[in-house]
């Protein structure tokens, strides 16, 4: 279910979420993944980093997919290219992943499709800490 522009529904998303996995995570601190995951933990969520090139973040351990992160995921916040959304969506449905969101500039149609049917929450081409800042500060 797309749900960009259902403000309650965002919310509530933002509200319950305990354990995000950022794909794409990057460990230089000038990236913006880097900066929006660091908010993220800042506001107390646990982060997982979500990068096969990367082996560790400020000392934290760096998975290599989202199959190798260790507890369950409420969001899977990507920072990738909008042609990949569709395979991490597929991923984060093989997990089990409650949500996927796809940040400013990534989105796809065939995501959409994948998410609908599979019954995933999915938002696109927002920033997760712009819409927590909108909605719940």
């Amino acid at each position: 279910m797309l749900i960009t522009d259902n403000d309650t529904a965002v919310r509530d998303l933002l509200s319950s979420a305990k354990v995000i996995a950022v794909v794409g995570h990057s460990d230089k601190p000038h990236r913006t993944s880097y900066q929006i995951a660091q908010f993220l933990r800042g506001v107390g969520y646990t982060v997982y980093p979500v990068n096969p090139e990367v082996s560790q973040i400020d000392g934290q351990p760096c998975y290599a997919s989202l199959a190798d992160v260790p507890e369950p995921i409420d969001i899977v916040d990507v920072f990738r290219r909008a042609e990949f959304l569709p395979g991490v969506v597929d991923d984060a449905i093989a997990v089990g992943a409650k949500s996927v969101w796809g940040q400013l500039g990534v989105e796809h149609g065939e995501a959409i499709t994948k998410a609908e049917a599979a019954g995933l929450t999915l938002i696109m081409d927002a920033c997760i800490k712009i819409e927590y800042n909108r909605l719940m500060r």
